[in-house]
C-alpha cells in the first residue's frame, strides 16, 4: 500500500461507490469512501484527503457545492468529477473549481486510473 495517499469516493449509489474503492485499493492506496458529502464532512479523514472522487448529483450537499466549500475554506484537494447525468454547465463550473477529471459514467477504469495518478502528481503513461 502506498503510504500516507487516501483517496475518498463519495457516491450516494453503494455500487458505484464500492466498486471504485475497489479499483484504488487495487492500485495500492488507501480508499475510504462515504454516502454524502456531509458524511465526508464530519469525517476525520477530511483534512487528509489526497485525492477526492465525487459524484455530482447527491441528496443534499452536491459534488460541486462541496467542491465551492474546499476551495473557499482553502482546503481543496485535487478532485475529479463522476455523473450520470453530463451538462456542459456542470462541467464549466467544475473546471473552474479546479477540477483534474470530469467523467461521465459508466467510464473506462483506466480513465480513472489515469486521472488518479495525475491527481496524486505520479507518472501517466499510455500503457496504464
Amino acid at each position: 500500500m502506498t503510504i500516507g495517499k487516501t483517496i475518498v469516493v463519495i457516491d450516494d449509489d453503494d455500487s458505484v461507490r464500492i466498486a471504485i474503492e475497489g479499483l484504488v485499493r487495487s492500485l495500492g492506496y488507501a480508499a475510504c469512501g462515504f454516502a454524502s458529502a456531509h458524511q465526508f464532512l464530519q469525517s476525520e479523514v477530511c483534512s487528509s484527503t489526497a485525492c477526492l472522487i465525487t459524484d455530482i448529483q447527491m441528496a443534499g450537499l452536491s459534488g460541486l457545492d462541496l467542491q465551492a466549500r474546499l476551495v473557499a475554506e482553502e482546503r481543496a484537494p485535487p478532485v475529479i468529477f463522476i455523473t450520470a447525468f453530463p451538462d456542459a454547465r456542470h462541467q464549466a463550473r467544475a473546471r473552474a473549481l479546479g477540477a483534474l477529471g470530469f467523467l461521465e459514467k459508466p467510464f473506462e477504469a483506466q480513465t480513472l486510473v489515469r486521472c488518479i495518478r495525475q491527481a496524486l502528481g505520479e507518472p501517466t503513461n499510455g500503457s496504464d
